[in-house]
């Protein structure tokens, strides 16, 4: 049998690759938008989402191997999948309809389902639950950041 740390980082890994369904002229768009100036932080994006999926990885097999194969087991990691299908949905929806509003709508999106899911999650694990927390402190940032384009880029929100 393979093991569920295995099943799990290939299924997140897979989710995360469909955010390779970009144009050239997607990212044209994006990168002639206007940019704060606080914003350095900005080449990292990639590796910090990259572990916040590990860490979303390793919560869903923490909390897979408490319980392996029950209903309640299965829901959660629906949602751990759906929270990372939205979190990478953020780009290639945002590029494609050229609409910062669009990326906003799914940061937040992906924010408050991370929310239920730490809910859901704490009460069968605590590591579980904090292997979120990074997902739960960046997620915002990301939300803050798309409207802060917003508001430089009038015309493309």
């Amino acid at each position: 049998m393979i093991p569920s740390w295995m099943v799990i980082g290939a299924v997140t890994f897979l989710v995360a690759v469909g955010s390779f369904f970009i144009t050239p002229r997607d990212v044209k768009w994006f990168a002639q938008l206007s940019r704060p100036r606080w914003l350095v932080f900005e080449p990292f994006i990639p590796l910090i989402w990259t572990v916040i999926f590990i860490c979303g990885a390793a919560s869903a097999n923490v909390v897979w191997l408490h319980n392996p194969g029950s209903v309640i087991t299965w829901l959660l990691m629906g949602l751990y999948i759906l929270v990372e299908i939205i979190t990478v949905a953020y780009i290639p929806l945002m590029l494609r309809l050229q609409s910062l509003k669009t990326g906003e709508i799914i940061g937040l999106s992906g924010f408050m389902l991370a929310v239920l899911l730490a809910i859901c999650v704490l009460p069968i694990s605590g590591v579980a639950t904090l292997l979120l927390v990074p997902y739960l402190l960046w997620s915002p940032i990301g939300t803050y950041t798309t409207e802060e384009l917003r508001q430089m880029n009038p015309e493309d929100a």
